[in-house]
């Protein structure tokens, strides 16, 4: 399961939200095996949009993902610093990457 989240965060709560981000993403790598990767970026000329591209084994481990304690504590977490947030379900068309990578 391939999933696009595009968020607008306060711009004076940044650096927490980034904080947050990556404490929620770390465990859920860590601690859910249906979680596979998260890719995060800034857009270079406003980095208060963020965009993740997250991979799921399959739409049970993302189901499973929003119920986690992890995933929970991210939310209220960051609830007052989120300004926009869009979820994008797509579809696999191909991938490439080096072996190494």
């Amino acid at each position: 399961m391939y999933r696009i989240a595009k968020i607008k965060v306060d711009i004076n709560q940044l650096d927490k939200y980034k904080v947050a981000l990556k404490e929620q993403m770390d465990a859920a790598i860590k601690l859910e095996p249906g979680v596979l990767s998260y890719t995060v970026v800034a857009d270079k000329k406003d980095t208060t949009s963020i965009t993740i591209f997250e991979v799921y084994e399959n739409q049970e481990a993302y189901q499973s993902h929003i119920i986690a304690p992890h995933f929970k504590k991210y939310k209220e977490t960051v609830k007052e610093m989120v300004l926009a947030l869009e979820l994008i379900d797509t579809d696999l068309i191909v991938r490439a990457k080096k072996a190494d990578y």
